[in-house]
């Protein structure tokens, strides 16, 4: 009898310790809970109002997919006509400078939430039966946009051809204009390597780059070489001035853009007043390709396009001393226009 009342004295404690022991456990566990919670949702950031800019920004960071269904054609009408998307004339253009870093610069301006950019290079201003056909055609190969949005497009050879100045300042007499220099020698060999390239691809002989860059005839530098012509950028800069004031361009090193490119991209975030958005998180250096590679977010990588970064062939140094010789002079009235300063031979 005594044996029975003391295991069933046994089975009761058991029963109440292990209740007791699960309601501490509960407690710590909801405890922990409410210390993990606390820090995510706090009172007073709830209480505290967001900065009124913020807004859309943050709102175009989660609509960006319907703006890529949008550029793919999978958007419907409803769709465009309930988000408020409209296409717009752009408030800025890099108006070049041809193999000087324009795709590299859109596609790494394209990362701020508020920039939308033209895909492809409209050449409206510069070809004159695109320029014939009107301005509702140059506004209808600009992407779709929130109204907060700019839109940026780019065509380098805006910047060489004679028309295109006064035919921008017709569509917009304020519109900010990005030009993207390089080291104007470096920048002729580059240009070189780009159609030697495509004649290669055709099986179709060229000249050395020497042969082309010299006047035989004088010895001298060949200026009737478009790649020279080019390169002397404030021939081409004072042009422009004829019709804007210097304060609607903004220069962009494009040698800087390569090895370092965030500084670059936050001096035009500034001049196109946009809050600062680009970061460091959003350009990594890939060592394969030797350039810099975006990054959206944590799923969405883009590098340049494998064309980007060619391997310059070797050019006789006698050459390119004459060459950056020519050069100077034009590079310094460069510098006193612009009032910026590059470290350029």
């Amino acid at each position: 009898m005594l044996f029975k009342q003391q295991a069933l004295l046994r089975q009761k404690l058991f029963v109440l310790g292990s209740l007791a022991i699960g309601s501490v456990l509960y407690l710590v566990a909801r405890v922990g809970t409410l210390d993990r919670l606390q820090p995510i949702c706090p009172v007073d950031s709830r209480l505290s109002a967001p900065e009124p800019e913020q807004i859309p920004l943050r709102t175009l960071q989660f609509k960006r997919g319907l703006l890529h269904e949008i550029r793919k054609g999978n958007a419907t009408k409803e769709q465009i006509r309930l988000h408020n998307l409209v296409q717009q004339l752009p408030q800025a253009i890099i108006i070049g400078v041809r193999k000087g870093g324009t795709r590299a610069l859109l596609e790494m301006l394209n990362l701020h939430p508020a920039v939308v950019k033209a895909s492809q290079e409209i050449h409206f201003f510069d070809n004159d039966q695109n320029y014939a056909r009107g301005i509702d055609w140059y506004r209808g190969k600009m992407p779709f946009s929130f109204p907060h949005q700019i839109t940026i497009e780019k065509s380098p050879a805006y910047f060489i051809t004679e028309e295109v100045p006064e035919r921008i300042f017709k569509m917009n007499s304020s519109i900010k204009l990005l030009i993207i220099v390089r080291e104007p020698t470096t920048r002729a060999v580059s240009d070189y390597t780009q159609v030697l390239e495509g004649k290669e691809r055709k099986n179709k002989t060229y000249h050395k780059f020497e042969k082309l860059v010299i006047d035989t005839n004088t010895c001298e530098v060949n200026t009737k070489y478009k790649a020279v012509r080019t390169s002397i950028y404030t021939k081409h800069l004072e042009r422009w001035l004829k019709y804007f004031p210097v304060e609607q361009f903004h220069i962009v090193d494009g040698d800087r853009l390569i090895t370092d490119p965030l500084p670059e991209l936050q001096l035009v975030e500034r001049f196109l007043n946009l809050p600062s958005r680009i970061s460091q998180y959003n350009l990594y250096f890939n060592a394969t390709r030797g350039f810099y590679c975006l990054r959206f977010n944590i799923v969405f990588n883009k590098c340049l396009a494998g064309s980007k970064g060619r391997t310059h062939p070797e050019v006789d140094p006698s050459v390119v001393t004459k060459l950056q010789k020519f050069f100077h002079p034009f590079n310094q009235k460069f510098y006193q226009i612009t009032g910026r300063t590059f470290n350029w031979p």
